[in-house]
């Protein structure tokens, strides 16, 4: 019985008429000895009935140790995703692996289909996938993901989680711990009016990141400005001015990343107004260059490198090697320069 519409048929289907999820249906076929034998004999009668055939990323990671690892990186021009693959890279090369990446197009469920079957086609042992949109998320749902792959990124916030129904182990940075302390930090300076720079609504961390911003203010008891939305770009930060200026009593901004703080202190410079002296602003990243911005940026550190060593870690103890446990949540922090001051 072919699958709906005479598509070949997917993992996918083959879970859903044997009544199990994607990862047993995989387990089946690598011959896991952890299946039980009826499971077993169910996603087999299920397989012949759809006349499923197996992808290469099966018959790849049914092969023996290559101590290779892949990546897949949907967004590898920003300062965030990049770096937690500067990270796992780093960290893989310290465990003895090498390591392959593959940049995917955003939003297309079939150049993931592609990353995935180009790098088991590498022989890889395991995957590390870094993807920081909502849609690309939920779309990693209809992919035949392999037993051994970590999702690596940021941990949402109030704004609830995409990727809840992927069942894959999860490292990241605690997006909403974060945003409550650059709030906080402003709310115990004693502004009451904060402003809010969010980046691309399709992103989880921005959606974490403002959710945040929103709650810490009601929680407060204070009024919630419009939040401005940007693309995480310096001249998304300029053109946000305007917007955040139209905030009566403004004080402090609470911008989603450091890009973006940048533009948006060079608009306010450009209408004469003074950071912090007029209005103080925090930023979120803490990119090398963000201590030598004029003046030097409050910000919210994000440790990539811990990020890293953390998902290549449970990536590792799932293929089999003693490795130390590790947080799958990082922690970030808060770094007080310049941009920001006690009214």
């Amino acid at each position: 019985m072919p699958a709906e519409g005479g598509r070949a048929a997917s993992m996918r289907d083959v879970a859903r008429l044997a009544g199990v999820s994607h990862q047993t249906v995989s387990r089946v076929i690598n011959d896991s000895p952890r299946i039980r034998p009826e499971t077993r004999a169910r996603v087999q009668a299920a397989i012949a009935e759809l006349g499923y055939r197996p992808s290469a990323v099966a018959r790849a990671l049914a092969h023996g140790r290559s101590r290779r690892i892949g990546m897949i990186i949907e967004s590898s021009s920003h300062y965030g995703p990049l770096s937690m693959l500067r990270g796992s890279e780093v960290a893989a090369r310290n465990a003895g692996y090498s390591s392959t990446t593959y940049t995917v197009t955003p939003g297309s469920s079939e150049s993931f289909r592609e990353g995935v079957e180009f790098l088991v086609g590498q022989d890889v042992e395991g995957l590390v996938v870094i993807v920081p949109r909502t849609e690309s998320l939920e779309a990693l749902g209809e992919l035949d993901l392999p037993e051994s792959c970590v999702l690596l990124g940021s941990l949402p916030g109030r704004a609830g989680d995409p990727a809840r129904h992927l069942g894959l182990p999860r490292v990241g940075i605690d997006q909403a711990a974060g945003a409550r302390l650059a709030v906080q930090h402003l709310l115990d300076q004693g502004h009451r009016v904060i402003g809010h720079l969010s980046g691309p609504a399709d992103w989880l961390d921005a959606q974490a990141r403002q959710a945040e911003w929103r709650y810490v203010l009601e929680q407060a008891g204070l009024p919630v400005p419009p939040a401005a939305h940007g693309d995480w770009s310096p001249d998304a930060g300029y053109a946000a001015a305007e917007q955040l200026l139209q905030v009566p009593g403004l004080t402090a901004v609470f911008a989603g990343n450091d890009q973006m703080a940048l533009g948006l202190i060079h608009a306010l410079s450009d209408r004469g107004l003074r950071i912090p002296e007029d209005i103080s602003v925090v930023g979120f990243d803490d990119i090398p260059e963000s201590p030598h911005f004029r003046p030097p940026l409050t910000t919210i550190h994000q440790d990539f490198e811990s990020l890293g060593v953390a998902g290549v870690a449970v990536l590792l103890a799932i293929l089999g090697e003693e490795v130390p446990a590790l947080p799958r949540r990082i922690d970030p922090s808060l770094v007080i320069r310049e941009s920001t001051r006690a009214l």
